[in-house]
């Protein structure tokens, strides 16, 4: 039986503190602990209780030791400290009314596709791989592509080589000419001429790897809102947005389910964008 929450509520301010807010979207626990414990005065073991973890976890936690990851510990998190709705929504969450009108249906933790959640892809970088290393096919829907699969120490190019050359690899760039390109490297502070180049030069060593799988290299024309990795029945899924790169978002976890609606959606997108893209390797 699950031990009851005693929560600990925190005066409504520090919820708008810069650096409270900047903790839960980081989704860092650790820092957000230790902002409850400057803020309120609760000892580790009050916040256990409050989060329903032990206080070794607690500080486990606080001293960086070990990191939260799934999301229904999130919302036991949120639940606990009696976050509101807008904190609730920097960490990923549903708002509370929302679950309470909507059911389970609004409620991150009891949807079986997300099964983690990464504060950005270095978290995930070797699951990612181990990933790969066992997939039958690879999609990817990046803006460049270098950091994931273009070059020599990127994340992912030293480990297409282990199906021995049965991977299938589709990889979705943006098109160096397209106006969305501009728009992208304005939001992120890099010219477009920089930015175009990158692509190209990822189309260029993407040629190399004909010889160790079966790759499809795409030009897409659209601004790039999802950033995507599927692996077979998995996907990690991260977010463009103005001021940061993809890789600096928070990544979920997604596996396909028989009725789950986000997997289906995502990979539906990709094709989407697959059918209107111009091929170029």
């Amino acid at each position: 039986m699950a031990t009851p929450l005693l929560p600990t509520a925190l005066p409504s301010w520090v919820w708008e503190r810069a650096d409270v807010r900047e903790a839960l979207r980081a989704r860092d626990v650790g820092a957000v602990f230790r902002y409850v414990q400057q803020y309120s005065g609760a000892s580790q073991a009050r916040i256990a209780a409050a989060v329903g973890m032990t206080q070794a976890r607690v500080n486990e936690i606080i001293n960086r030791r070990r990191e939260v990851s799934r999301l229904d510990v999130y919302e036991r998190i949120a639940d606990g400290l009696e976050m509101p709705d807008d904190a609730r929504h920097l960490l990923g969450l549903a708002a509370s009314r929302e679950k309470r009108v909507g059911g389970a249906a609004f409620d991150l933790a009891a949807f079986p596709e997300v099964v983690r959640v990464y504060s950005a892809q270095a978290s995930a970088r070797e699951e990612i791989q181990q990933q790969v290393r066992d997939a039958n096919e690879l999609d990817i829907l990046a803006v460049r592509g270098l950091g994931l699969i273009g070059l020599n120490d990127s994340m992912l190019r030293s480990h297409l080589g282990s199906q021995g050359g049965g991977l299938r690899v589709r990889v979705l760039l943006l098109d160096p000419e397209a106006q969305a390109l501009t728009q992208r490297a304005a939001e992120i502070g890099e010219s477009a001429e920089s930015l175009a180049s990158g692509v190209r030069l990822a189309e260029a060593r993407l040629r190399e790897l004909a010889g160790i799988c079966d790759i499809e290299v795409y030009r897409y024309a659209m601004l790039p809102t999802w950033r995507l990795i599927r692996t077979d029945s998995t996907m990690f899924v991260g977010a463009f947005d103005a001021g940061w790169e993809g890789h600096e978002s928070a990544t979920y976890k997604v596996m396909e389910t028989p009725h789950g609606p986000l997997f289906r959606g995502f990979r539906r997108m990709f094709e989407a964008i697959a059918q209107s893209a111009e091929r170029t390797v």
